[in-house]
């Protein structure tokens, strides 16, 4: 797993803006939703175009997650990254930004029906989960997804996120997301980036700027907690709720 090591000069300042470094202790899982980013086998299985390593180490945390988060009451949404008939569309990340790549293979890897378009199969995904293809990094920008509208349909204002990569599609997601006024939970030891040094600078500025960052086991405490209180409510209560 990645070494987590986020500058003492960021915590400082989030001490002094937040008050503290957590601002979502509470999750209301009526309106919380995990949202897994991209676990899908072009970015998991080894030799596949999109491979990062790291990516296979979140199989068990995110199931563990996925538990938590159905078993308080909550949404499990899969994203998948959907790239065909995008060469046009995108034509300025395949032409320049990607210049030096197989266009036509980083297409095919990911395209429904392929190999690598699945999610991994390791993963525990259930029929009653929700599943919303994405065409650019982040799931929120205009013409990418329908997860803006899916999300507002369920009642979800909060966001727990895993997935790879931790400083692309993870990161630019969390970002739109806050800016639409999402309530962000970004899990440190939950998303994988290539490096380190790249996975801790998406989680200082995700902390910095546009959420929380916290540990697997800190949002399954949370997710249980919150669970647990509305168990210990009158079931008169539990219904109007």
């Amino acid at each position: 797993m990645h070494k987590i090591e986020i500058p003492q000069y960021i915590l400082d300042r989030v001490k002094a803006q937040r008050g503290g470094l957590s601002v979502f202790e509470e999750i209301d899982p009526r309106s919380t939703a995990l949202l897994v980013i991209d676990l899908q086998n072009a970015f998991m299985l080894p030799g596949m175009q999109w491979e990062i390593p790291y990516a296979r180490e979140l199989i068990a945390p995110t199931n563990r997650l996925a538990a938590a988060t159905r078993e308080a009451g909550a949404k499990v949404i899969w994203l998948q990254m959907t790239l065909e008939q995008e060469s046009e569309r995108w034509s300025v990340y395949f032409d320049f930004i990607r210049r030096g790549k197989d266009k036509a293979k980083d297409i095919k890897t990911l395209s429904r029906g392929t190999e690598g378009h699945a999610l991994h199969k390791d993963l525990d995904v259930q029929a009653g989960d929700i599943f919303v293809e994405k065409t650019r990094y982040s799931a929120f920008i205009q013409g990418s997804s329908e997860l803006d509208n899916v999300l507002k349909r369920a009642g979800i204002d909060t966001l727990i996120m895993v997935g790879t990569v931790t400083n692309g599609c993870c990161e630019c997601t969390a970002r739109d997301a806050m800016m639409l006024n999402y309530k962000v939970i970004f899990v440190s030891d939950g998303n994988a980036a290539r490096t380190d040094e790249e996975h801790n600078g998406a989680l200082s500025n995700i902390l910095r700027n546009f959420g929380d960052v916290i540990s697997t086991d800190q949002v399954i405490e949370r997710l249980e907690r919150a669970h647990a209180a509305r168990s210990l409510r009158p079931r008169s209560q539990q219904r109007a709720l």
